[in-house]
């Protein structure tokens, strides 16, 4: 099977570009570029990228089923309206870790936010990474600690199972639990799948309407999709090598939507043209509507 060519849709050269999101309503993409504290918004019908100075660094974005979007600053949760540019911050549950960030989040299919946070600084230290779940009444809750960098969250098309990682190089492993979606709870987790003979360490994490889990091998250049059994079924190159998160959009959501890391700490060889860009492809796989944060 010949592998889809990605182009690069924006040049945005972000430091840290991650956590896309597509929302079906407006028919546009929502992601972030962490370090540079930005929060953007491309529309692929008019090509134009808008971007928001947020002041501190930005983890990832979701929506809102009321409107707007729910962020991870590193500070803590908030809401933003683009309409106005005003941020209300809502919980702030490592204001005691300065030396922590948020790094990733996904959405259940009941509304509840979670994300989880990583060590900025991982030399000499114990892991000190925790994972929460906001739920649409605003309580914001810890639900698991000891990570060194959360990554690859995303719940099965039913939201009966819970996927995440820690990307770090020293474990670079996915994970599942299974999970219940009224009561916002999971079980133990188990390994689903241990990246140390692929290319690249598991960075973020997508399920597509098959209930694929797809990671985005960072520092391997490439996408990686799994069938449910945690098994490989197919290696989607990247032409850089720190690919970040895949999202899927487009009308019928088999657009597949990828940022990067860009920065003279993150370039590759070969990479400094394209770094920190945004790229779509073609993949001709449907995926999910992005569930919604319910408050």
């Amino acid at each position: 099977m010949t592998a889809p060519a990605a182009r690069l849709v924006v040049d945005a050269h972000a430091v840290t570009g991650e956590g896309p999101v597509w929302c079906e309503r407006e028919q546009v993409l929502w992601w972030v570029d962490i370090d540079g504290g930005l929060l953007h918004r491309f529309d692929p019908a008019s090509g134009k990228d808008q971007h928001w100075d947020l002041g501190e660094p930005v983890a990832c974005v979701q929506l809102r089923e009321s409107g707007g979007v729910v962020l991870a600053l590193k500070s803590g949760f908030a809401f933003f309206d683009p309409s106005t540019g005003a941020i209300e911050r809502l919980a702030t549950p490592e204001a005691d870790e300065p030396c922590n960030r948020f790094n990733d989040g996904a959405v259940d299919t009941r509304g509840r936010f979670w994300a989880g946070t990583m060590r900025m600084h991982k030399h000499g230290i114990q892991p000190t990474g925790a994972v929460y779940r906001l739920d649409p009444d605003g309580r914001c809750t810890r639900m698991m600690q000891g990570f060194w960098t959360i990554n690859g969250m995303a719940f099965s098309p039913d939201g009966t199972k819970f996927y995440f990682s820690d990307s770090t190089a020293k474990i670079r492993t996915i994970w599942v639990a299974d999970y219940d979606p009224d009561q916002g709870t999971m079980g133990e987790r188990r390994v689903f799948f241990d990246t140390r003979d692929l290319a690249g360490r598991p960075d973020g994490g997508a399920v597509d309407a098959a209930g694929f889990y797809w990671m985005a091998g960072i520092t391997g250049g490439e996408l990686v999709r799994f069938t449910p059994a945690g098994r490989v079924d197919r290696i989607v190159p990247m032409p850089v090598k720190r690919v970040t998160k895949l999202a899927f959009g487009g009308p019928d959501l088999t657009t597949g939507y990828v940022t990067s890391l860009g920065g003279n700490n993150w370039q590759e060889a070969g990479d400094a043209p394209k770094a920190g860009g945004l790229f779509a492809l073609e993949l001709g796989i449907k995926g999910q509507e992005a569930n919604r944060y319910g408050g």
